[in-house]
């Protein structure tokens, strides 16, 4: 009998084979340079990235979770400062903030888009606050005209955490010019990922670009000068240059994205399974095709059954998670958040991926879910 060919979630190889020539010849020219560390290719993405963002600035550091935690102790955090975030996130946006000293304090999200809900936003400022940190979830973009105009009225930092969207826009820019900053992640199975991991922060600021590039290198201006307690987290060489390759095919692979967003679309249009749908000015670049379905658990066994990878983005809530065992109290206080978790799935999603791909996926989920909600005869 025939064996069923896996779908991948996310399928790194094919995407390989298409640039594999430009990023040998990358990795080679650093090869041949030995200039591993701080090399020119460092220096020539991070402003092809600043460009392409709409930034003067970008800094390349160690991953994105490092991009997060230096950004915000460039900003200034503090010992019990206070930073706002949506409680719908990977545990690394609320990890930073207490990694760089300051107390994570969640809101709920918005249940049409699962990003930080701004009606929640104000409610939770207090005295203490100093920051906010939405986070641009699965691609698109967080409400950043009401998120901008509610921290310039209280006098709040903005920090993007756009690891999951880069090339999105909204308000006619792309993430990452915003905020004061913004943190990227080039995670390998980003939109735009190395080989390993990175991540960066842009900002338009001069004297935060100059800080950020003290804290990722031990703090120091020059060799062993250092001005500032700083850290090492800094991008390397090689997977900037190979970053470089790719970010030139960008724009491309997100606009194959869109389109196998849209054919996702059409296929659950008027089912039970609950499809994501874009707020009037958005333009997602579609990192993940999160749906939610009524009983994840049959969808999920009936994927694997039939050779297709998923995921879940994210069955546990920061505040039930045991490294935040001081935010427990928030229990029932997150009520869309906490609706979400066990019914939210990750569906494959790639720019490789192909309308018969997303056909035998979307078949697959659209049978479990029937089989589901059926009623016994």
């Amino acid at each position: 009998m025939e064996e069923t060919v896996t779908i991948k979630f996310v399928d790194l190889g094919r995407q390989y084979r298409t640039i594999e020539r430009e990023v040998r010849e990358a990795i080679d020219d650093v090869l041949a340079s030995g200039a591993f560390i701080m090399g020119p290719q460092l220096a020539a993405f991070e402003a092809a990235f600043a460009a392409y963002c709409g930034t003067r600035f970008c800094v390349g550091v160690g991953s994105g979770t490092a991009a997060l935690e230096l950004a915000l102790q460039a900003l200034g955090l503090g010992p019990g400062d206070e930073v706002i975030l949506p409680a719908n996130t990977y545990i690394a946006t609320a990890l930073a903030v207490a990694s760089a000293g300051g107390k994570p304090v969640l809101v709920d999200v918005d249940e049409r888009t699962s990003c930080l809900d701004p009606a929640a936003l104000e409610a939770a400022v207090t005295p203490r606050t100093v920051g906010i940190v939405p986070v641009h979830l699965y691609g698109r973009p967080a409400a950043m005209e009401a998120i901008l105009a509610l921290a310039a009225k209280r006098g709040l930092f903005v920090l993007e955490d756009a690891c999951q969207a880069h090339g999105a826009r909204a308000l006619g820019k792309r993430v990452g010019a915003f905020g004061h900053a913004a943190a990227f992640s080039f995670y390998p199975g980003k939109n735009l990922g190395a080989y390993g991991d990175g991540g960066a922060v842009t900002t338009d600021d001069p004297a935060l670009f100059e800080r950020l590039r003290m804290l990722r290198d031990f703090g120091q201006t020059r060799k062993y000068h250092h001005e500032i307690k700083g850290t090492n987290s800094r991008l390397d060489t090689l997977q900037a240059a190979i970053l470089s390759v790719k970010l030139q095919h960008l724009d491309a692979w997100n606009q194959r994205r869109r389109g196998a967003a849209a054919t996702y679309e059409r296929l659950f249009a008027g089912s039970d399974v609950v499809a994501p749908q874009l707020e009037p000015g958005e333009d997602s670049v579609w990192h993940l095709y999160v749906v939610r379905v009524p009983d994840r658990a049959a969808a999920i066994d009936a994927l694997a059954a039939a050779g297709i990878q998923s995921g879940i983005h994210y069955p546990i809530p920061i505040h039930r998670q045991d490294a935040f065992a001081e935010l427990r109290g928030l229990e029932g206080a997150l009520p869309v958040t906490e609706r979400l978790a066990p019914e939210i799935l990750s569906l494959p999603m790639f720019p490789e991926i192909t309308d018969e791909e997303i056909e035998r996926v979307a078949g697959v989920v659209l049978g479990a879910v029937r089989a589901s909600t059926s009623t016994p005869a």
